[in-house]
């Protein structure tokens, strides 16, 4: 599985394991599928259900990758780069040193610093990923011509940060790295509320549909029962839901938003708006459409729909 996770996510801590495998293949709801950010969690949900590899392997190839044609002067600044977590970052090196494919030395300029250099056996072994990454992108890419996988990739690059642009190798990779950006964006937009953008998709489904079974707000929003069973938690924590009695079969529990809860979407709603207005930004003039309809296209395969569907998105959220 060639990609990187953003190893802290804006200070809230790792991604848990249940949040990397919440969707259910096979279902898209309709009324989030307006959003770039949505349908790129989904794309690499999708990806990364038919992996191979793990973490390790792909932190492994983007150093190595990142290190073709030149030395790195900061350990540092490298895995700020690739969004690795400086203490992971030690462990990938010690690894990639040992196999003798890195050389790590003091920076002369800077006795606290390591210059990283790729060695012979380094780029042997990059050589060998590299056409491992380039079967894998043509397999996940295969409903796509290679003119809109080309363009697919220009339009994900420019989710990513300027100077990282250059360290981006494959299709997967630029799925994941802007998943993990945008996700963060939007998430930095609610710092200090105790809210992220994910909340967003169970708020509203629940405010629009009334309370309703944990198992059929799985449904609505296709995702498993582990992950809205934690999405859930989250949001009773904060007083935003209340498990109340099911009306129609008083041996169950419904989930019903609160008063607080229905402010509290208002606050998502205005964050999810905002990112999307970053991304039409980010992506210019017809882009965010134009990647809208690349990204639904490698989903379409698995795509048959979800209860969520009939209904529209909120106007405010539009156009991202």
């Amino acid at each position: 599985m060639l990609f990187l996770r953003y190893e802290h996510d804006a200070g809230r801590g790792p991604v848990t394991r249940t949040e990397e495998t919440a969707e259910v293949p096979g279902v898209l709801p309709e009324a989030l599928t307006d959003f770039i950010g949505y349908l790129l969690r989904r794309v690499h949900a999708q990806f990364s259900s038919t992996g191979t590899g793990g973490d390790a392997d792909s932190r492994d190839f983007l150093v190595l990758d990142a290190l073709t044609g030149r030395d790195w002067e900061s350990q540092l600044d490298l895995a700020e780069r690739l969004g690795i977590n400086r203490t992971i970052m030690v462990s990938v090196i010690d690894r990639l040193e040992e196999r003798g494919e890195v050389r790590r030395t003091r920076n002369p300029d800077n006795r606290r610093q390591y210059v990283l250099s790729l060695t012979d056996e380094g780029r042997r072994a990059l050589d060998v990923r590299r056409r491992a990454v380039a079967e894998r992108d043509a397999l996940l890419t295969s409903v796509l011509t290679p003119d809109e996988t080309a363009r697919l990739d220009t339009l994900l690059a420019r989710l990513l940060p300027e100077s990282a642009r250059s360290l981006v190798q494959g299709t997967e990779y630029l799925v994941a790295q802007a998943h993990y950006r945008l996700r963060r964006l939007g998430d930095e937009k609610l710092a200090g509320t105790g809210l992220r953008v994910r909340h967003y998709g169970p708020l509203s489904a629940l405010v629009t549909f009334g309370p309703c079974a944990q198992q059929r707000l799985a449904e609505l929003l296709a995702i498993t029962g582990p992950a809205v069973s934690q999405l859930v938690d989250e949001l009773v924590k904060q007083q935003l839901v209340r498990r109340g009695r099911d009306p129609h079969d008083r041996r169950r529990y419904a989930l019903e938003v609160t008063d607080t809860g229905r402010e509290k979407l208002d606050t998502v709603a205005r964050a999810v708006a905002d990112l999307a207005a970053d991304v039409t930004e980010m992506l210019g003039t017809g882009g965010t459409e134009e990647l809208r309809t690349l990204l639904l296209k490698l989903l379409s395969p698995t795509h048959s729909g979800s209860a969520f569907s009939d209904i529209s998105a909120p106007s405010v959220l539009s156009g991202g």
